[in-house]
């Protein structure tokens, strides 16, 4: 799902009616067992980091972005945070934050 929702990056700025960044973005994603799963070049200046797991619920619309430990750097990336989606369909208006930080 990880590797799904990295590669599905231009599809949400699309279906927002956004222009996908024209650049490439790192994310390096923390697996469960520790290892690091990165996707992109390691000197992008736009870059998402976290737990994959955070990573997985976000592109599935399963949890609010406020709820998850992913960090953004650069403006794009922190966009597509936001609209992140690695399913076929409209946008929807995902869920509310839980506020309790999970």
């Amino acid at each position: 799902m990880a590797r799904l929702g990295v590669r599905t990056r231009d599809f949400a700025f699309g279906v927002h009616g956004l222009t996908p960044p024209a650049e490439e973005f790192r994310v390096a994603l923390t697996a469960p067992s520790g290892e690091v799963w990165a996707y992109g070049p390691e000197d992008a200046p736009q870059r998402v980091t976290g737990p994959a797991l955070d990573f997985c619920l976000l592109v599935t619309r399963r949890a609010h972005r406020d709820d998850l430990a992913l960090t953004a750097t650069g403006p794009d990336a922190d966009r597509w945070l936001g609209i992140a989606q690695a399913f076929a369909g409209p946008p929807g208006t995902g869920r509310p934050p839980k506020g309790d930080g999970r």
